[in-house]
Formats: C-alpha cells, structure tokens, sequence
C-alpha cells in the first residue's frame, strides 16, 4: 500500500506535477461538516466509504488520488479498492484527519 504522510502531502502538492491532486474523504457526511482538509493544488471530494463501490466510476484512474478519514483506516480499505479497480496513482494519508491536524493545521478540529 502506498502510504504517503501530511507533511509529504504538503510536499507533493507543492510539486505542481501539472494535474491536480484529487484528495478523496471517504469519512461520513458528519465527520466531513466537524473538520476537513483544504489544500492549494487539491480538488476535495467526500465519497464516503460505502458509496466507493457504486461511484468509483466517476473518478479519474489516471488522476492521483490521495485517500483520507479519521485515523487512516477506512481510506486505506478504499486505497486497496481503487487499486484492484485498475487506479493508477492512489495514496493513503497515515493517520487521517487527525494526523493532519495535529502535524499540519491545528484549527482543523480534532474529534
């Protein structure tokens, strides 16, 4: 599994590689409303993780992805998912949300 940390997520944002980062929440719709990641050079989209199956198709495989939740659990089971469906370029950010907070952006709220 590809596991990529906030800080490198940070890095490869910043590394303008031409198409933009597709960062995929795959938490619930109320995890999504307490905290949320927003990066320059990031398209943000909430899929939550029992939805992928029936959605993947509207993700671009050649895109690279970068797969998050709360504590990097969850998005690391659709990072396994997306890479069966044939996706390229698919991440997971170790330690979520919560690892995003406390190494990035502290006014993102902890739950």
């Amino acid at each position: 599994m590809m596991q990529i940390s906030p800080r490198e997520l940070v890095a490869l944002c910043g590394a303008s590689t031409g198409e933009p980062l597709r960062l995929l929440d795959v938490r619930e719709p109320w995890e999504a409303a307490l905290a949320s990641i927003r990066l320059e050079g990031a398209e943000a989209r909430l899929m939550p993780m029992s939805q992928v199956p029936a959605l993947c198709s509207t993700l671009d495989p050649k895109q690279p992805i970068v797969c998050y939740c709360h504590h990097g659990v969850r998005s690391l089971q659709v990072v396994a998912f997306l890479l069966r469906q044939g996706f390229e370029t698919v991440y997971n950010l170790a330690g979520g949300i919560d690892a995003w907070s406390q190494d990035i952006d502290a006014s993102v709220s902890r739950y």
